[in-house]
């Protein structure tokens, strides 16, 4: 039995995660945005424990941090949370999660939603403006690009945690909308297998990009150690935080 926290778990991808992992018997903390956004969410009453903040306030990240470090140190973390497009989109989907990494214990596994558009991102990180992504080209690519890369330095940087990222596919969720090709049912079956799967079972055991259950080779940009700095730099001096050190 394992203690999971889930971020954006109340619909689409999220909740199938944590529907997935109550069912096999884990403790499960259920992020969601506001308290009503569990309204009508019936694994809602099994899980172990709920937390709640807007991933695109810093602020209430940092509140939502906190309440995650009262419950105790996680198994996993599951950064599953993600915006597809308005001026929140480097907020939610790559600021958010270094966030919560910076002010909370390491978790013994780290996994990121990441997404096969990454390898469209910009490397380009001059003038970003990680408040504000409306006026940005291809910023839901970029940041799934720098939310890929984060976790390839992660695995890195904190080596006694398990870090991967998984593009759980196109599917026909609020965000992914109605003309996804993909199954919804094969989106989190990788997560929650990373998430609870015995280590050993797990190669590589950290740094892995997955889909599906099968590792593919990310964005080359990930893997460059000048890049990794300059994006942990950029999300450092962004946010006023640094992660936990080696």
């Amino acid at each position: 039995m394992s203690l999971i926290l889930v971020t954006g778990a109340t619909a689409g991808v999220g909740l199938a995660t944590v529907e997935s992992l109550v069912e096999d018997g884990h403790d499960v903390v259920l992020h969601a945005r506001h308290p009503g956004r569990v309204e009508g969410v019936a694994v809602a009453e099994k899980v172990e424990a709920m937390v709640c903040g807007d991933l695109a306030d810093p602020a209430q990240v940092a509140r939502m941090a906190a309440q995650a470090e009262e419950i105790g140190r996680f198994d996993a973390v599951i950064h599953n949370a993600g915006v597809i497009d308005g001026p929140d989109v480097f907020a939610v989907n790559v600021v958010a999660p270094y966030l919560l990494t910076a002010l909370m214990t390491p978790p013994v596994r780290w996994i990121g939603l990441s997404s096969s558009m990454h390898r469209g991102g910009s490397r380009d990180l001059s003038g970003l403006d990680l408040d504000d992504s409306s006026g940005a080209t291809s910023a839901y690519s970029t940041s799934k690009l720098l939310l890929t890369t984060l976790a390839m330095a992660l695995a890195d940087s904190i080596p006694e945690t398990a870090v991967h990222a998984v593009d759980p596919g196109w599917v026909p969720t609020r965000m992914g909308g109605p003309g996804a090709t993909d199954s919804l049912q094969e989106a989190h079956p990788t997560q929650t297998w990373l998430a609870t799967a015995d280590l050993a079972r797990i190669q590589p055991r950290t740094g892995g990009y997955w889909h599906h259950r099968r590792t593919q080779r990310p964005h080359p940009a990930t893997l460059d150690p000048e890049f990794r700095a300059d994006v942990i730099r950029l999300l450092g001096e962004h946010t006023g935080h640094t992660l936990p050190a080696t």
